[in-house]
């Protein structure tokens, strides 16, 4: 054996979400999932990989996320698979997979689902991260846009998170994207050379995403950049319309945001991005829009959507940590190996009255035992010796006060639930 222990250390941009921080995880994924089920929508939960083609053709082989971030492998079959990057194209693939295109549409849909992106660590930002999704399958109508957004709203202000801004911008049809595209080359070409490396390349790739560059030296040319508004139909203009009256209805501020298209290419005309105040260089918290022609891409069939991400972590930096409302409340102690198997059934009886039950384990002595019940921070001790075995009684200790009383074993769930305590 070596005479050294190898230092394991987790991956790069991953994250140990310890016992601690499960409360708040907990907390955030309760509430999501009730405001998706008031809305009617059901939890699917698709593969950790697919096909890698399923992004490149769905998603756009020159976004940053297939060209850059994806984790994608041959198996030993040959078959090329993908780490889950986004939570869309999945869902997509899944609907039509299984028959659910033939169900009464539309079809409402959530997920909570691990998704992996190669990308530089930083705060609300980690190469394996946690995403809250939900999608509205098969209504082109601007109500199914206006219903998610308010899903992902309402979501973040019961969360308490303070100065929410919601970005909302259009792109249109697809002959509108073309359009505007062409737009885009034009008045970004005279400023090639001043462009970085990525922009020089989406220039010719995919000249959407000039506008989602982050970078110094390419914000300059964006405040004076053409506006997409100004390309869409009278189909995608109506639409924008009645989506902002919606929202003006239900007292959801927005802003029109002319420079926000989103990094993937599936997107058609709502496109949208919720920030809060104050995340660093995480400026997002959540986003989304409608998608119509995913669909074509995917199964060649024509199923209108619309839905949004939103990252667990991000949502986490932006709300204070939960803290468990309950202690433990029954530490039940041992003195003696006679005692042993008794302390074991009268655990597992008072786990199943709903009690939070703790185990002392071995045979020790009052004192050793009482001081691992406080330092697990129990409400009330059951102590079992020699001595209550013979009688068929337990001493029940309260731990804040220190008062102690003899309690038949019978009647010791009993006596636990007339303390009025919380149980599960």
């Amino acid at each position: 054996m070596p005479d050294y222990m190898p230092e394991y250390k987790r991956p790069r941009g991953t994250q140990d979400i310890l016992p601690d921080d499960e409360n708040s995880w907990n907390y955030v994924e309760t509430i999501f999932r009730k405001h998706c089920h008031q809305a009617g929508f059901g939890r699917i939960r698709t593969p950790t990989m697919e096909s890698t083609t399923l992004f490149t053709d769905a998603v756009g082989s020159d976004t940053d996320i297939v060209d850059k971030e994806t984790y994608s492998f041959t198996d030993r079959g040959g078959d090329g698979l993908t780490l889950r990057p986004e939570g869309t194209a999945p869902v997509l693939r899944a609907f039509h997979e299984n028959g659910m295109a033939s169900l009464p549409q539309p079809t409402r849909l959530y997920y909570i689902e691990r998704i992996f992106r190669y990308d530089r660590p930083q705060a609300g930002r980690y190469r394996e991260h946690h995403q809250l999704g939900a999608e509205l399958l098969g209504e082109e109508d601007s109500g199914a846009d206006i219903e998610i957004i308010s899903i992902i709203w309402n979501f973040l202000t019961e969360l308490g998170i303070p100065d929410l801004t919601l970005n909302l911008n259009s792109i249109g049809d697809p002959q509108d994207k073309q359009q505007y595209q062409q737009a885009l080359v034009d008045y970004y070409s005279p400023y090639l050379g001043n462009l970085c490396v990525d922009c020089k390349r989406r220039l010719s790739a995919n000249p959407l995403r000039l506008l989602d560059c982050k970078t110094e030296e390419c914000s300059p040319f964006k405040s004076d950049a053409p506006k997409p508004i100004d390309y869409l139909s009278e189909q995608a203009l109506s639409h924008l319309e009645k989506l902002q009256a919606g929202l003006e209805t239900l007292s959801i501020p927005f802003t029109i945001n002319h420079t926000l298209v989103r990094g993937l290419d599936y997107y058609t005309r709502t496109v949208f991005e919720i920030w809060p105040a104050h995340t660093g260089s995480q400026s997002t918290i959540a986003g989304g829009g409608r998608y119509d022609l995913l669909s074509d891409f995917i199964a060649g069939d024509n199923v209108p959507g619309v839905g949004f991400g939103c990252g667990i972590e991000r949502v986490l930096l932006n709300i204070p940590p939960v803290v468990p409302e309950r202690r433990p409340d029954v530490y039940v102690a041992s003195l003696s190996e006679a005692a042993q198997l008794l302390a074991v059934r009268l655990v597992s009886e008072l786990r199943s009255t709903g009690a939070h039950t703790l185990s002392g384990y071995r045979a020790a002595s009052p004192r050793s035992h009482l001081r691992k019940a406080n330092s697990q921070n129990a409400r009330f001790a059951v102590i079992i010796g020699d001595r209550e075995a013979e009688s068929g009684t337990v001493a029940l200790r309260d731990l804040d006060s220190g008062e102690q009383s003899s309690v038949a074993i019978s009647k010791i769930g009993a006596k636990i639930k007339s303390l009025s305590m919380d149980i599960y």
